[in-house]
């Protein structure tokens, strides 16, 4: 928690002011920042200056390892975060590779579980990493990335959180996820959620022992309609120690993950946390 309010304190301090193409809103950016969980010791980086909805962060992970394409699975699932990015995009809506309502093309999970070679052929990066983790090998390639610049085209959003690096040693999994843009005030909630509980289901699904793990970001920031919220509210609430969360062990494979996971198997303990906060969402 404190790493992330000294995160937002950093960006109102020393962040630049820069106007966004995308949205054409203007965001107080910072460039670089690191974060690290502590996951072998269970200390779950949930914000606790107010409410987090961590089970749809949860739920949007179990989307991507699943390789879902369409907000209607998401939402079904428990995640409605891209609903805006699926069907209020004018972009995308615009877009000739757009199927139709809900569709968000080849993004994301779909990269990492079916990324296409140039035979035509899919890549299943994902299971590649977990049988070779299973079998005890790192060959220092166990990476899963979702950033595929030859088929931004193709879908609704380019990645924001692009690429997971899985490393073992010593029998102890360790994970580096690169991040190339953040809105702090929304996001990095989820993101430090889901790269929390990336590390642990590897760890438990692979038979190894769970690590740090590693968070970079390039471009963190705020929105200039987020900012008092952030600076006037948020800050200025005193943090409430970490809850634990636990994982159903019964979760022992990439299978199980695909087809019977659900966001009941996540279960947050000892959560205390202030009044939430409707932060604005940038489309």
């Amino acid at each position: 928690m404190k790493q992330y309010l000294d995160l937002c304190q950093r960006i109102i301090d020393d962040g630049i002011w820069v106007k966004n193409a995308r949205t054409g809103q203007r965001c107080l950016t910072l460039i670089n920042a690191d974060l690290e969980y502590d996951v072998e010791n269970g200390v779950f980086p949930l914000i606790t200056t107010r409410k987090s909805y961590y089970k749809a962060a949860i739920a949007e992970l179990i989307g991507y390892l699943r390789g879902y394409d369409n907000a209607a699975d998401f939402r079904a699932i428990g995640c409605k975060t891209w609903d805006a990015n699926a069907n209020d995009n004018s972009a995308w809506l615009a877009n000739p590779h757009r199927k139709g309502i809900d569709d968000m093309g080849r993004v994301y999970g779909v990269q990492g579980r079916t990324w296409r070679k140039p035979d035509g052929s899919t890549l299943d990066q994902l299971k590649k990493i977990v049988d070779n983790l299973s079998r005890g090998i790192d060959d220092r390639g166990e990476i899963l990335t979702f950033y595929n610049p030859g088929e931004f085209d193709l879908g609704c959003l380019r990645p924001c959180m692009h690429t997971h690096t899985f490393s073992l040693l010593d029998g102890t999994l360790y994970l580096t996820s690169n991040q190339r843009s953040c809105d702090v005030p929304l996001g990095l909630n989820f993101n430090q959620i889901q790269v929390y509980v990336l590390l642990a289901l590897m760890a438990q699904i692979t038979g190894h022992k769970a690590g740090k793990a590693y968070h970079k970001i390039v471009n963190a920031h705020i929105y200039e309609n987020q900012l008092d919220l952030m600076r006037d509210v948020q800050l200025k609430r005193m943090p409430f120690p970490p809850p634990t969360l636990k994982i159903n062990p019964d979760i022992r494979s990439l299978n199980d993950i695909e087809k019977w996971v659900t966001t009941d198997d996540f279960i947050l303990e000892g959560y205390q946390h202030h009044d939430p906060i409707a932060y604005p969402f940038t489309v």
